[in-house]
């Protein structure tokens, strides 16, 4: 029998948060259940063992379905112990990774269970690309060895079952307590440890940049293929706000193409005319489409207003409708729209939104607010899929007017960005996530 256990024992000391960083939220869901789902999926395992601290036992066994959830101990070596013995004596292979883990990929999985059939221990490891260096004594270098013979430990690290429990075994009888992997154990008994090849990805969260990086890694991978046949949209219903014009007429267009209907609410549109920045008028307008078609498939905010014009000399009413359109009008639509489990809203932010630009600060904080909210609205709505889009700088009759010099080969088309839209919503792999659409992904390659 092959088993996994997943460590997450750890408080997070150097995170510097009172919740441990394994149950903190990445990208709407809760760290430590990315690595988990991982291993579910694999389907490689008779049974995936969680080792937790005592105070989150419940919540994760409320959390997680298919696993087996214990209690840990007071340090690494004691709850991998601890996982182990729970395993059971008709254990043949253990796999054993750290849960702050959350980009364990099928491959690596693979490659561990391949390779410990024939060497019986296995670390994942990668090259180091920074120079070594040594200081003994913590102040000057002592010697600078060849990287090239160095290599950085990351999880799973997996063993023949008999043999890690004996290295466990060995290192309680001569009390040690605090080894820093178990890898580090079976060296002390002499077992000789192949390497697997890790992956840069495969980053540990320790710190609050860890964190940082993470979001743009589950950022790129959200735009990467997802292997998977794409979802049909055949005769699924969406509301776009602001779909009279540029992205959302875009999107329209080929959402009805796909068999899916696209409702436009736009002030200009004959069967939805709403104006979208007062909350009475945009909750009678969803009530009558849910009376209509019941809940949605999904909500897609495209409005948006921009007016390019120092904050300065910005009238009042300038004001109100750069934060009411832009801020007000996607929160109204998002509060009033019913959306089914499992179904899709996504707000189009811009590529300003990471820096206020200079003209047009106020949009800029607008866009902003729409990511930071996108975010925050995921973790309220587990049971969707809630996305911000980010298109870099895009050819519509609103940055027309505000741009007049722009040269057109260098934005991105309506059609372009909706192209990438559409191949979101036929996938379900990604919630909490930012997906920028950029220039470049839709330039051909050049042969040289």
């Amino acid at each position: 029998m092959i088993k996994a256990i997943l460590l997450l024992g750890g408080i997070g000391k150097r995170f510097e948060c009172e919740t441990p960083k394994q149950f903190l939220p990445l990208s709407g869901k809760k760290l430590y259940l990315y690595a988990v789902e991982a291993f579910i999926k694999s389907q490689k395992f008779e049974e995936i063992i969680l080792v937790c601290h005592q105070d989150f036992v419940e919540t994760v066994r409320l959390e997680t379905e298919s696993v087996t959830v214990i209690s840990g101990g007071n340090t690494r070596q004691e709850s991998s112990y601890l996982g182990l013995v729970a395993c059971g004596p008709d254990t043949k292979y253990v796999m054993i990774h750290d849960g702050a883990r959350p980009f364990i990929t099928a491959r690596i999985i693979e490659e561990n269970l391949s390779l410990v059939k024939k060497w019986e221990t296995i670390d994942t490891c990668i090259p180091s690309t920074d120079t070594i260096v040594y200081a003994k004594d913590k102040q000057q270098i002592t010697s600078i060895p060849n990287r090239e013979h160095y290599l950085r430990g990351q999880t799973p690290q997996t063993f023949s079952y008999d043999l890690i429990m004996r290295a466990h075994k060995k290192a309680m009888e001569e009390n040690i307590k605090d080894a820093s992997d178990d890898c580090q154990l079976a060296l002390m008994i002499g077992s000789k440890i192949a390497l697997a090849k890790g992956s840069e990805k495969n980053i540990k969260i320790t710190t609050e940049l860890d964190l940082f990086l993470a979001e743009q890694i589950l950022r790129q991978q959200s735009q990467e293929p997802s292997g998977h046949a794409p979802i049909s949209l055949k005769n699924k219903v969406y509301a776009l706000s602001g779909g009279s014009g540029g992205i959302g007429q875009a999107l329209a267009t080929m959402l009805g193409q796909e068999g899916a209907t696209a409702l436009i609410l736009s002030p200009s549109d004959p069967i939805y005319s709403v104006d979208l920045r007062c909350p009475k008028a945009t909750k009678k307008v969803f009530q009558t489409i849910e009376k209509s078609y019941g809940e949605l498939d999904g909500l897609i905010n495209c409005i948006g207003h921009l007016l390019v014009k120092e904050f300065a000399k910005l009238s009042d009413e300038e004001v109100e409708e750069l934060i009411d359109v832009n801020l007000k009008g996607l929160v109204y639509c998002c509060k009033f729209a019913k959306i089914k489990r499992g179904g899709h809203l996504i707000n189009i932010a811009s590529s300003s939104y990471s820096r206020g630009r200079k003209t047009y600060a106020l949009y800029s904080a607008a866009k902003s607010a729409v990511v930071n909210f996108t975010q925050g609205l995921a973790e309220e709505m587990p049971n969707h899929f809630v996305n911000a889009i980010v298109p870099a700088r895009t050819n519509t009759k609103m940055r027309q007017r505000n741009f007049t010099e722009e040269k057109i080969e260098t934005l991105l088309t309506p059609e372009q960005v909706a192209t990438k839209m559409l191949s979101f919503l036929k996938t379900n792999q990604s919630t909490g996530s930012i997906v920028e659409i950029k220039k470049h992904q839709f330039q051909p390659f050049r042969k040289l």
